[in-house]
């Protein structure tokens, strides 16, 4: 049977195609227009290397000098010897233009919703059902939005995964005067038209075979929904699985109903709520998401950690692991900063 692959590079643009029956990855590549580099194709010089994220695979061939047997270990690959056998991602650490990859899709698609779901985040539901095709992209990766009605592109991390009807949702931070805020607040009406490009991003689900770790800050919680989302229709990953997820105030949490499903969907979830600044009225974790982590247990057992909020979360929580000398991690983050009506 065939499986579809993506190619994930260095500059965050992912290509994604399908791999025939026992065919050559590389032969697949070439075929689908994307030209990795090569020379020899016997798994001699090693040109062709990437690294496995997920999926299973063979090679038929990959001589002594070219990878370590820890090389191998971590997912190591030659394209021109890997036949893989499932659904897989690749990452390559060169730029998609290098071989005529990794082009974005622009689709014209339509607001289906948008609710207000806390004090300060709004969920964009977006219909591309009138696309020709499947939008792939990678859990947690994220889509550029043009503001209706300006010139203005933001961008916004996938709450939820791929699906055949191409509906989509962004979570949407509502800054005092930012462009899509007010347009959220102002102008936004169901059927109005919306662009978008996508795929972007490296930020994305790997193989889970360790313990994982996410931590989000905000609406960085929006890549961890759909990664949960994936997850959990994959029936669980036999992994156990803690999220942090961090706000300023309680009043902006959000989709903790969509986190308490995922509790009953994915056995070994666990969530924690972290709220910055005390109230009477929250009467959970409080302070820096770092102060609720439990070193003992993080030095316990390899695991993987994923970060997605604003940069001083993801310093703290850096800075918190080199003191606490937590190491047996693998790490994969994304900032981002807000944009208000001035950028």
């Amino acid at each position: 049977m065939n499986h579809k692959v993506a190619f994930n590079f260095a500059d965050g643009k992912t290509s994604f195609f399908e791999v025939k029956a026992n065919e050559l990855l590389l032969d697949a590549a070439l075929r689908n227009g994307v030209k990795i580099p090569l020379d020899c194709r016997e798994g001699v010089c090693g040109t062709c290397q990437g690294r496995c994220e997920s999926g299973q695979y063979t090679q038929d061939y990959v001589d002594d000098e070219v990878f370590s047997d820890t090389d191998l270990a971590q997912g190591k690959m030659l394209s021109c010897q890997t036949r893989v056998q499932s659904a897989a991602s690749f990452y390559f650490d060169f730029d998609s233009s290098l071989c005529n990859a990794g082009a974005t899709q622009r689709l014209q698609a339509v607001i289906a919703k948008v609710e207000q779901v806390s004090s300060s985040t709004a969920i964009l539901h977006v219909d591309a059902s009138s696309s020709e095709r499947l939008l792939d992209f990678l859990p947690g990766q994220y889509a550029r939005l043009k503001v209706p009605g300006t010139d203005a592109w933001r961008s916004y991390s996938f709450a939820n995964r791929p699906n055949p009807g191409n509906q989509l949702q962004f979570l949407i931070r509502l800054l005092p005067d930012g462009m899509m805020s007010n347009f959220i607040r102002e102008r936004c009406e169901p059927g109005q038209a919306l662009e978008l490009e996508a795929p972007l991003g490296s930020f994305y689900l790997r193989q889970v075979n360790k313990p994982l770790v996410m931590v989000a800050g905000g609406t960085g919680l929006s890549a961890f929904l759909g990664m949960l989302d994936e997850i959990a229709d994959r029936n669980g990953c036999q992994q156990p699985i803690k999220l942090f997820y961090g706000v300023n105030q309680h009043t902006d949490l959000c989709e903790l109903s969509r986190l308490a499903d995922y509790r009953t969907r994915i056995e070994g979830f666990e969530y924690h709520l972290v709220v910055s600044q005390t109230s009477p009225e929250w009467p959970g974790k409080t302070g820096r998401i770092p102060e609720h982590f439990d070193p003992q247990a993080m030095n316990a057992n390899p695991f993987d950690l994923y970060l997605c909020g604003p940069p001083p979360m993801i310093e703290a929580v850096k800075t918190w692991l080199t003191e606490q000398r937590v190491d047996g991690f693998h790490l994969y983050y994304e900032k981002f900063v807000d944009s208000n009506s001035g950028t």
